[in-house]
């Protein structure tokens, strides 16, 4: 049974102060054997260039779409570039080449078949058999999709993807406890001492980043990236949902984008959807007369007798400093 995420975590002044203090024992475990495995860790090289993008909270902070610019900025420059990833919710332990037309999410996982549409992905729980595989099969320069807490690999350039959304009271690291107490994997100061820049992401509609967050990182380098529609949403009422980190800034994007949702449904992150949840939301649509609109994550979970019968609404992420990404690339990839 997978659980939706607390959105309490991300507010900075919790009303919910009693059930902070009764997981804080458990926050200091967490980070503490997090720190003690992150130590004694010896990365290995798999002989070709690996640039992470990964995240200090446990969701929901847009990590994916950076994932599939930043292969497709490795790839504009001429080189074989590859996303490689643990393949998280899939049944397959690699390493495998994911082919979008013959793997399904329940295979592979939801994020890794996504950005299969657009690009070479390879998945394995071992990421050292990964990335070897995937360099033996000539591959020149891979992406690690969220890998910032793994310590198999040498990184070549480790970017941390941070939501930069602020408002309506909400702060992308809450107080700044660790899980289970709140988002943190490891303490900000931990994981931004192994990042060699933060990607900065932002709604479209939000003109300028947060200052009193930007001054949280310091010296690390700051890009700002804004996660775009690459369509307007599907025309006439729809019913929106989502089983991602962060659901509810799916729903406000889709309103931002001027969708006219008639209600949405917020489900757990990497939801499954059966017959019995696809049909109590197709009812929920009928009985407004409304279509069913969703996220590209969400939509390759569906079946494939389902995926006729909702829309899936793209997004991409956007650097607003595409020069200042490149030059940090081209000196990890040499």
């Amino acid at each position: 049974m997978r659980l939706r995420t607390p959105r309490w975590w991300y507010d900075r002044h919790p009303k919910a102060s009693v059930t902070r203090a009764l997981l804080r024992p458990a926050a200091w475990a967490w980070a503490a054997a997090t720190a003690r495995r992150i130590a004694r860790a010896a990365p290995a090289d798999p002989g070709v260039p690996v640039v992470c993008v990964g995240n200090l909270t446990m969701g929901g902070s847009g990590k994916t779409p950076i994932v599939r610019e930043v292969r497709a900025r490795l790839a504009a420059h001429g080189l074989q570039a590859a996303v490689l990833s643990r393949g998280h919710g899939g049944r397959l332990a690699g390493p495998v080449r994911v082919d979008a037309a013959a793997h399904l999410a329940v295979d592979v996982g939801d994020e890794p078949l996504m950005l299969a549409q657009a690009g070479p992905v390879w998945i394995a729980r071992d990421r050292l058999a990964g990335a070897r595989a995937a360099a033996q099969a000539g591959v020149q320069a891979l992406v690690m999709d969220d890998g910032h807490q793994n310590m198999s690999l040498r990184k070549a350039l480790s970017l941390v993807v941070v939501d930069g959304e602020t408002r309506d009271g909400e702060w992308p690291f809450g107080d700044g406890a660790v899980f289970p107490a709140g988002p943190m994997r490891e303490p900000l100061t931990a994981g931004l001492a192994r990042a060699d820049a933060v990607v900065l992401l932002l709604p479209a509609d939000l003109p300028e980043p947060d200052p009193a967050l930007v001054r949280l990182f310091g010296q690390t380098p700051v890009l700002v990236a804004r996660l775009e529609p690459l369509a307007a949403p599907p025309p006439g009422p729809q019913l929106g949902f989502a089983g991602v980190g962060k659901p509810w800034k799916v729903e406000r994007a889709l309103c931002a984008a001027g969708c006219n949702l008639v209600d949405f449904v917020p489900l757990p992150d990497h939801a499954a959807y059966d017959e019995g949840v696809l049909k109590q939301l197709n009812d929920q649509a009928e009985e407004f007369g409304a279509g069913l609109v969703t996220t590209e994550k969400d939509w390759v979970r569906l079946p494939p007798a389902w995926r006729a019968r909702v829309a899936a609404w793209p997004v991409r992420a956007r650097f607003e400093d595409e020069a200042a990404l490149d030059a940090l690339l081209a000196r990890a990839t040499g």
